[in-house]
C-alpha cells in the first residue's frame, strides 16, 4: 500500500483550505427510489457558476466522490456527486459491489434514468448555470456518463476517468449532444481492445466531438488514491496518470465553458 498522499490530493486541500467550501447531502428520488447525493461549492463566490455532475465508482458514494466534488467547488464548480444505488445502498465488498454495477450495467435505461435524476437536481440549483454543465465519472461512473450523453442529455460535456467503455447500442450515439472525453489506462485489462474499438466507430459514426487518451504504464482505476500500487492486480493507483487525467479534464471544461 502507498505510503504517502497523492500530490494531487494535497493540493486538491490546499484548493479547498483557501475556498470556503460548503457542503451538504441532498435526498431526492427516481421513481419510488430515495437516492443521497452529496453538493459542494464555495460559498465565497457569488452567483452562478458550471455544475459538474459526479458519478461514483463501483461501490456507491464514498468519500472519494465526496474529496473530488470538494476539489471542484474549490476549482469554482457547483459539483454534485449523485447516487445511483440508492441511499444507503454502499457495498463493502468486490462481491457485492460487482452485484450492484451488474444491477445497472444490464440496464442501460435504468442507469440513464438514474443519472438524469441526479443531473435534474444539479440544474434545478441556484447557483448553476444550466448553460455550462458536465458529468464526470471514475470506473462504473465513467461508463454511467457516457450513457447519460447516449440518453441525449443537454450538457456541454462529459469525461469518462477509466470507465467501461462498450457500445451496447452503438445506434444511441446519434443522441449525443455534447463532447466527451475518455481518459484510459492504456494497460487496462479490465476495458478490452475491442471494446475500445467498438466505442470509437460509435463516436465516428455519430459524428460525435470526442477524444480518447490513453495514460502509458496505467491500469484501471489510475485516479483511486485508495487502489493501492500494485499494477499486476489490474487496478491500482498511478500518481503521474491522476494529475495528467486531472489537467485534461481542466483543460476540457475551460473549452467548454468559455
Amino acid at each position: 500500500m502507498r505510503s504517502f498522499i497523492p500530490t494531487l490530493l494535497i493540493l486538491g486541500a490546499a484548493l479547498t483550505a483557501q475556498a470556503q467550501i460548503h457542503t451538504e447531502a441532498i435526498e431526492y428520488k427516481q421513481g419510488d427510489t430515495v437516492l443521497e447525493g452529496y453538493l459542494a461549492y464555495d460559498s465565497a463566490v457569488k452567483g452562478q457558476r458550471p455544475g459538474v455532475l459526479i458519478v461514483h465508482q463501483w461501490k456507491g458514494l464514498t468519500d472519494y466522490e465526496k474529496k473530488r466534488a470538494e476539489m471542484l467547488a474549490g476549482l469554482g464548480y457547483n459539483a454534485f456527486a449523485v447516487d445511483i444505488y440508492g441511499k444507503g445502498i454502499r457495498p463493502q465488498s468486490n462481491q457485492e459491489a460487482g452485484a450492484q454495477a451488474g444491477k445497472y450495467k444490464s440496464n442501460r435505461d435504468l442507469l440513464r434514468a438514474r443519472s438524469q435524476a441526479g443531473l435534474a437536481v444539479l440544474l434545478r440549483h441556484e447557483l448553476t448555470d444550466p448553460k455550462r454543465v458536465a458529468a464526470i465519472g471514475y470506473c462504473f461512473g465513467g461508463t454511467t456518463v457516457i450513457e447519460l450523453a447516449r440518453s441525449g442529455a443537454d450538457i456541454a460535456g462529459v469525461v469518462s476517468f477509466h470507465g467501461g467503455l462498450d457500445s451496447p447500442h452503438p445506434e444511441d450515439g446519434k443522441n449525443i449532444k455534447c463532447k466527451v472525453l475518455a481518459l484510459q489506462g492504456a494497460d487496462d485489462p479490465f476495458v478490452p481492445a475491442k471494446d475500445l474499438a467498438a466505442f470509437e466507430d460509435e463516436m465516428r459514426q455519430a459524428k460525435v466531438d470526442w477524444q480518447l487518451v490513453k495514460y502509458g504504464g496505467a491500469v484501471h482505476s489510475f485516479t483511486d488514491w485508495n487502489a493501492g500500487d500494485n499494477p499486476q492486480q489490474g487496478a491500482a493507483y498511478n500518481e503521474k496518470a491522476d494529475r495528467r487525467s486531472w489537467e485534461a479534464m481542466q483543460q476540457f471544461f475551460a473549452e467548454i465553458f468559455k
